[in-house]
């Protein structure tokens, strides 16, 4: 069945997050993304987490649906056939996507000298060129000074990679946008986004430098609270945790009413001052609502106050570990029509999620197996290359490209 990028062509040059992330996403859509890796490894491929016996879980994830090209790029003989894989012709092809250093061969115009209208997505750490990852940039933006206990000293770190899962994705939109202005045009070009701006563009979008520059405030450290608004978490009986959120006065009075806690409410309103319909009244009370919350929760097991905030239709959510989260919701299953069970080859059975959207004119795919480490040298040489068995063969035997390892 037709898939929404069928036919698009997207050579991918990558290690690590951001730019594999990116080229899953359009693999996922249909999308026939080659990744072309060095014959000796790639930078990602052995990435924790591995399996007992070593195989990379992290590259089996990130590459779903892709297919895996080993070339000795190091070689000049290794240059020129990336660079003909790159700039391959058709209407649907001339489309790269990295986020290596774009010098020499790889770089823009040096590429664009075998394809005028040659499309290039290209992640790098700071807008300068520097070297910048996920977690310096996270260090460098703030965040770690907001994260963390109430009263804790220095920064805490996050765990989630969320400027290389938000770059992805800005990276999937320019490229789809370029790939558009050249099917208007005929015209291709070069599109650069840095890392280090994906978080410093969410302090401007989220009203930080605002509050910098106008307020002159420095955020505090809330532990659990969240500023501006009352959400927080709550240990049951069973010493299981939820994690309850009241962004609006509909959210408020279904958690009000989930805890039975009206008359105590009524109470603090009138003896603080406060309207709790309002957002930020909740936020200054929100002391003063943790208490009123923690023993009722305190009073109910975890199923029960599952129930309970289900039933009011309150904002709210389990806190669960991986383990839970793969073995108890419902929403990490195959009943979730984005995961299905794929064999992954040197791994074995695996869940696995596929294209994130829904289109209604299409119907969904099932997650695809990531290719073996280059699987698919030989028919990339073949059908993209144009190479014949005679010169594939000489280029295996010269040791310019490796097949499945």
């Amino acid at each position: 069945m037709p898939e929404a990028l069928n036919g698009l062509r997207i050579v991918e040059a990558s290690a690590f997050i951001a730019a594999p992330l990116a080229g899953l996403q359009l693999a996922q859509m249909g999308a026939d993304v080659i990744r072309i890796d060095p014959i000796t490894g790639g930078l990602d491929q052995g990435r924790w987490p591995v399996t007992k016996d070593g195989k990379s879980l992290y590259w089996a994830g990130l590459n779903k649906g892709k297919r895996s090209v080993l070339i000795d790029t190091r070689k000049p003989e290794g240059q020129e056939l990336a660079t003909r894989i790159i700039s391959s012709p058709g209407d649907d092809a001339g489309i790269l996507l990295t986020n290596l250093q774009a010098k020499g061969w790889l770089a823009y115009e040096a590429l664009k000298q075998h394809r005028e209208d040659l499309v290039m997505m290209h992640i790098v750490g700071n807008r300068d060129g520097s070297v910048a990852l996920d977690y310096t940039v996270n260090a460098a933006a703030g965040f770690p000074f907001v994260t963390g206990p109430e009263n804790h000293d220095g920064p805490v770190n996050h765990v989630l990679p969320v400027w290389d899962i938000v770059a992805a994705f800005a990276a999937v939109n320019g490229l789809l946008v370029a790939e558009r202005h050249r099917r208007a045009t005929g015209e291709g070009q070069y599109v650069c986004e840095a890392l280090s701006d994906t978080a410093f563009s969410m302090l401007s979008h989220l009203g930080l430098i605002g509050e910098v520059q106008v307020n002159n405030d420095e955020r505090p450290r809330l532990g659990n609270h969240v500023y501006g608004s009352f959400a927080h978490d709550f240990e049951t009986k069973d010493n299981r945790r939820v994690m309850v959120t009241a962004f609006t006065p509909r959210h408020w009075q279904a958690l009000v009413s989930a805890t039975g806690t009206q008359e105590q409410v009524e109470s603090l309103e009138q003896g603080g001052g406060y309207d709790l319909n309002r957002e930020e009244d909740r936020f200054d009370a929100r002391r003063d609502i943790e208490k009123i919350f923690t023993p009722k929760f305190r009073a109910m097991t975890f199923q029960e106050a599952c129930a309970a905030l289900e039933h009011a239709g309150a904002c709210w959510g389990p806190y669960q570990t991986f383990s839970q989260a793969v073995t108890e919701d419902e929403r990490i299953s195959e009943a979730n029509p984005m995961f299905s069970t794929i064999d992954q080859p040197g791994i074995g059975a695996m869940l696995s999620a596929g294209a994130l959207a829904d289109f209604s004119a299409l119907p969904r795919q099932p997650a695809k197996p990531a290719p073996l480490f280059g699987e698919h040298t030989e028919e990339v040489l073949s059908d993209v290359a144009g190479l014949d068995s005679t010169e594939i063969g000489k280029l295996f035997d010269a040791g310019i490209v490796a097949g499945q390892k």
